[in-house]
């Protein structure tokens, strides 16, 4: 099918893909005025669930409520209309888009007499850094730019304006050579990648940063963080510099796109051997196990269609 489907829920209504359009002067094509959230559907079995709805739909409102804005419907009904997009769609794995932002009113700077609207996608999306990635790992660079600093740009609300941000730091990986960047946050610790919460392993000890330092506290992050606890490693949120990118024997990239990727080289350093690590190995295989439905689902992440 490709980046595309038959139907987008607007505002409560399916329209077709090709007329999902918003005006030109819309405030949030000015001003970056909205904000979204990155879901998963996946075939578990011979049935399809969502991943996580209601954390990624509680954290829609959440960053709504960052910028004042008040979403015209219900956490119920937008899971429910989440649910709606993908039976219409007769998908059965995707990736989902909800997006609330302002839309055509005034375009000075306050946003307040522009209307709230919003819109869900959903449509076939393999993993965001490569199948083989997932398997062979990716090589990574630090970045030169940063993450705001604290008190600037709210970083735990998922706003189109953050991504700004993130984009400069995925093009100039790109540019550079690798498939990602990894960005520091204003006082040079490690931070989080432009679309994704990092992890690393030292002798056998698993450091994330921690949500003060300018990261989106990930969903997948906090899933990845249950099992590896589950599977006895010790995990510590801590502020980590720079130099412990090239003292770790494990790296790996979490997110709901990029689900569980290793890293296995970071500048011109080898991460370990290398090679995909066994604690991240594992982490995959719980990871996947779970979203397959051959491991028991204890937590309550799948809803299913």
């Amino acid at each position: 099918m490709g980046f595309r489907a038959d139907k987008i829920w607007m505002d409560g209504n399916l329209v077709d893909w090709e007329a999902s359009k918003i005006h030109v002067l819309s405030h949030v094509v000015h001003y970056g005025s909205g904000v979204f959230e990155g879901v998963r559907l996946y075939e578990v079995g011979d049935r399809s669930a969502v991943f996580r709805l209601h954390e990624h739909t509680r954290r829609l409102f959440e960053s709504a409520k960052t910028y004042r804005m008040t979403i015209p419907y219900s956490e119920t009904e937008i899971n429910e209309a989440i649910l709606e997009t993908l039976r219409v769609n007769k998908l059965r794995h995707a990736y989902i888009r909800p997006l609330v932002y302002r839309g055509f009113g005034e375009l000075g700077l306050s946003p307040k007499k522009c209307p709230v609207n919003v819109t869900i996608a959903a449509w076939n999306w393999g993993t965001y850094l490569g199948e083989v990635g997932l398997e062979k790992g990716i090589a990574v660079c630090v970045s030169t730019w940063n993450r705001p600093a604290p008190n600037t740009i709210p970083s735990l609300a998922k706003s189109c304006g953050n991504y700004i941000n993130s984009q400069l730091i995925k093009m100039e990986a790109e540019e550079r050579g690798f498939a990602e960047g990894i960005a520091l946050d204003v006082d040079g610790r490690i931070a989080e990648g432009s679309g994704e919460n990092l992890f690393l392993v030292r002798d056998n000890v698993v450091y994330t940063p921690t949500q003060s330092y300018s990261i989106l506290p990930g969903i997948t992050r906090s899933t990845v963080m249950t099992i590896l606890k589950e599977l006895g490693y010790t995990v510590r949120e801590e502020a980590l510099p720079r130099e412990m990118l090239y003292y770790a024997d494990e790296i790996f990239l979490t997110g709901t796109a990029a689900e569980v990727t290793p890293v296995v080289r970071v500048d011109s350093f080898k991460v370990g051997k290398g090679e995909r690590g066994p604690i991240t190995a594992a982490v995959q295989k719980r990871f996947f196990s779970i979203l397959r439905g051959s491991s028991p689902d204890t937590h309550n992440w799948l809803t299913f269609l």
